[in-house]
């Protein structure tokens, strides 16, 4: 049974994978375009004023190493990283269903898919975003990948242990304050939970701002405001894709699943 379900889920997470890859190439690509044309003219802003000496920071975006153009990379490597991305999470929400079903109460197989799904996309992405908020290629400093990955790795991990408790802490509080009461007293844990480990872990800022010669003037304006805005509202919406993809085809392939078995035994 259980190797059956994740096998529904690894088809599920294919399927969201293909449409938040459509999602993603038609709004989040050409808001990272305008953002690695706005580096590109920061950069030739910086080495007009120092008259043409080399500067510290710069990238490739036509062509990565081996050659590698933007072209492949917003087709092909795109198309590839949210494949096997939404295949990992379809197979993480299977064994998270397979978990739980049965053990949160009298859910349907169909309505523990949206539960699972919102679950995910809540403590996975929406809520460690709200921290560590996603940001175009060309926003970040190379400097501070590695603090930058880790924070929000452990980000995500607190967020996804804290809900997990929270849900443990409704189930055990239904029988002395109702199901209503309980539910609201789990959230209020997990908010307050999570506000702490905010204002615990270190705030990452690297939005660049004017560019300024020696006199003080700007010769180049900040990063655009909308950009980085339309780039996180967008990439939003490719995870809203996925997760909603993932739960309503998983719904419908292990409702069917367990449909199944429910009338093998009966018989």
């Amino acid at each position: 049974m259980e190797k059956q379900i994740i096998w529904r889920g690894l088809l599920a997470g294919a399927a969201a994978g293909v449409l938040a890859f459509l999602f993603a190439r038609v709004f989040v690509e050409p808001q990272i375009g305008l953002a690695i044309g706005y580096e590109e003219g920061v950069g030739a802003a910086r080495e007009a004023i120092q008259h043409g000496a080399e500067h510290g920071h710069s990238h490739s975006h036509g062509e990565a190493g081996g050659g590698i153009t933007r072209a492949i990379q917003m087709n092909v490597g795109l198309g590839l990283g949210l494949l096997a991305f939404s295949v990992a999470i379809g197979a993480l929400f299977a064994v998270v269903f397979a978990v739980v079903y049965g053990r949160v109460g009298n859910i349907s197989a169909r309505l523990l898919s949206v539960y699972v799904a919102g679950a995910m996309l809540l403590s996975l992405y929406v809520v460690p975003g709200l921290k560590y908020p996603a940001s175009p290629p060309a926003l970040s400093q190379d400097e501070t990948i590695q603090q930058r990955t880790l924070l929000y790795l452990l980000m995500v991990v607190l967020s996804a242990a804290l809900l997990a408790g929270a849900v443990y802490l409704g189930r055990r509080l239904v029988s002395r304050l109702g199901g209503w009461n309980a539910g609201l007293t789990a959230a209020g844990a997990y908010v307050a939970a999570i506000a702490v480990v905010m204002l615990v872990l270190p705030t990452i800022d690297e939005t660049p701002g004017p560019l300024t010669d020696d006199t003080g003037a700007i010769v180049y304006e900040g990063f655009p405001a909308d950009v980085l805005y339309e780039f996180r509202l967008y990439s939003l919406g490719t995870q809203v894709v996925m997760y909603v993809t993932i739960g309503l085809v998983f719904a419908a392939l292990v409702s069917r699943l367990l449909g199944e078995r429910k009338q093998t035994v009966a018989v």
